[in-house]
């Protein structure tokens, strides 16, 4: 047995190993990592795994991800125009309903990548128990999504600077979105390490802000506002309140709800970089409902009861408007507002660095998959950092952003419509491919193996596959009514992008989704190793003193 003691809170004590397992030569714990070189009759965890990634994010890392990483532009600058299209009670309602829906859909996904932890994740899924069409029409889709998201990210920026005026100070906004541009690809072509302590720390910040915004909106609600009066629940009844436009104006909050929410599921595209997944994987889907419960539908709770849907400028995607940076104001000066504005600033960096990871590891295993050069995409520094990917996904991205030359806030409502379209394309095909993984395991007589099982089983999948489907096809209803050609192409595009890419692959190699019987469990599968095993139990079993000193090191050190 391995006598696990911690020396400090950031690393754990090398253990000492009994004479019954002298055959193991060295057997290291630093950070939840275990690190080992052993003789041939011990099994490598990472010898079915095809990736060449280092494994250099750390439990605080990951943690942090999974709590405010992928907080970003859609919660800061979608909530404005949202208000205003559809009122306080649609606002609130449609992020408690896709909340619902993305913590169905990571109790899918949280099954699969704990079995098979890779960066790949839900797009190599999708080629093991789908098909390969299905893989490539999902993983062209999800790299563009996050291509897109670079350039989104860059775009939301001018929105932000506009709120100093700063091009009245000669400093164009490209410029400064240019810098940022370039910032970002240095912390993912470094180390994978680089982009998990910059995420870690932006995550922290967002974190620290919203706990602010909660309790300033409290204050502002109580009296402490320029009115100087308590304001309550009276702008929900407060002109059309609390249902804008009804229905219709109900159904056109799911894209930016989604677009909002967009980019939780890609937490699990660390996989392939994580220590101790077979540990950190599953805490990580295990935040997933109290993250969107507090810092989504909270916010969003807090918006409708102190910012009215008519307060004006809300529909301009101004970050001015932003019904953030209108509470900060609203409780103090103009001071307060900037304080906000510099947070959702860095909120922005961290979306645009987070997408441009995203993005790189589904280039780099559709170069795995075969779909790409694999000596070209699939290519790795000396860190293993997926560098040309990483570099391609940037320089898209860039290209994108480019087309802001017709304007930032009407390229924001386009990249905002296709990204929140493209990411409910992917949860339904998680959903799908859990379906099909489950009934797999279920035939080959495997489900036995599962470290980690969705609970909603069969449930939960087909509620996703029902619901998704139905919102991806009512929610452009404004389109039609009156009827707008650049609104309906914004919400409708991808539905004709997906299945012409399923179809582009499927022409040449007529492939058809793979039988339950034939479907290759073992190929990336993560087997731990007797000592990992062991390792888990004992830090899963702390008490006292020695649980808490853990959860510090997990979260803190």
């Amino acid at each position: 047995m391995i006598d696990i003691m911690m020396i400090d809170s950031s690393s754990q004590e090398e253990k000492v190993m009994k004479d019954n397992l002298s055959h193991l030569k060295t057997a290291i714990v630093e950070d939840n990592e275990l690190i080992e070189t052993s003789d041939s009759d011990v099994q490598d965890p990472e010898a079915n795994i095809r990736e060449d990634l280092t494994r250099a994010l750390k439990p605080r890392h990951v943690n942090m991800l999974s709590i405010a990483g992928v907080i970003g532009t859609g919660l800061y600058l979608s909530t404005s125009s949202a208000l205003n299209k559809a009122g306080p009670a649609s606002l609130f309602m449609n992020y408690v309903i896709m909340g619902i829906v993305i913590y169905l859909d990571m109790l899918c996904l949280g099954e699969m990548s704990t079995y098979m932890p890779i960066s790949g994740s839900f797009c190599s899924y999708a080629k093991k128990f789908g098909s390969e069409s299905f893989a490539w029409a999902l993983m062209w889709n999800y790299w563009f999504e996050d291509a897109l998201s670079v350039a989104s990210s860059l775009t939301a920026l001018q929105l932000i600077l506009d709120y100093w005026k700063t091009s009245q100070h000669h400093f164009p906004y490209w410029a400064a979105a240019l810098l940022f541009w370039v910032f970002v690809l240095a912390l993912n072509v470094i180390h994978v390490g680089v982009y998990g302590e910059a995420e870690y720390w932006l995550a922290l910040l967002k974190v620290i802000a919203i706990v602010i915004f909660f309790i300033l909106s409290i204050v502002v609600n109580a009296g402490h506002n320029p009115d100087h009066k308590y304001i309550g629940f009276q702008y929900w009844t407060h002109g059309e309140a609390p249902f804008v436009h009804g229905f219709r104006g109900f159904a056109s909050m799911f894209v930016s709800a989604s677009y909002a929410y967009g980019g939780i599921e890609a937490l699990t595209l660390t996989g392939g970089e994580v220590q101790n997944p077979l540990r950190n994987t599953p805490k990580v889907i295990k935040t997933v409902f109290w993250r969107v419960l507090i810092f989504y539908v909270f916010s969003t709770f807090f918006i409708a009861m102190n910012v009215p849907y008519n307060y004006p400028g809300l529909a301009t995607n101004s970050v001015m408007t932003s019904p953030f940076t209108i509470v900060f104001q609203m409780a103090g000066s103009k001071n307060a507002g900037s304080f906000m504005n510099a947070v959702i600033m860095t909120s922005v960096i961290s979306g645009c660095n987070h997408a441009l990871f995203a993005g790189s590891r589904i280039m780099y295993n559709m170069g795995l998959d075969g779909y790409l050069p694999r000596k070209i995409v699939s290519r790795t520094n000396r860190y293993k950092a997926p560098y040309v990917s990483i570099i391609l996904t940037w320089a898209v991205g860039g290209i994108c952003f480019g087309a802001s030359f017709i304007g930032a806030g009407t390229l924001w409502d386009w990249l905002q419509n296709i990204g929140g379209v493209s990411y409910q394309i992917a949860w339904l095909c998680i959903a799908i491919t859990s379906i099909r993984f489950r009934r797999g395991l279920e035939v080959q007589g495997k489900t036995h193996e599962l470290k980690f099982k969705n609970w909603t089983y069969p449930y939960g999948p087909y509620f996703l596959v029902v619901f998704v489907t139905f919102i991806i096809l009512i929610q452009g209803w404004s389109a039609f009514a009156p009827w707008s050609t650049s609104k309906f192409f914004s919400l409708y595009l991808e539905l004709f992008v997906f299945p012409a890419c399923y179809f582009i692959w499927w022409i040449f190699k007529r492939d058809w989704f793979v039988k339950y019987e034939d479907m290759d469990f073992e190929t990336d599968r993560y087997i731990p190793t007797p000592e990992i095993i062991e390792l888990n139990e004992e830090l899963d079993n702390l008490k006292g003193w020695r649980k808490w000193r853990q959860h510090i090191n997990d979260y803190f050190v």
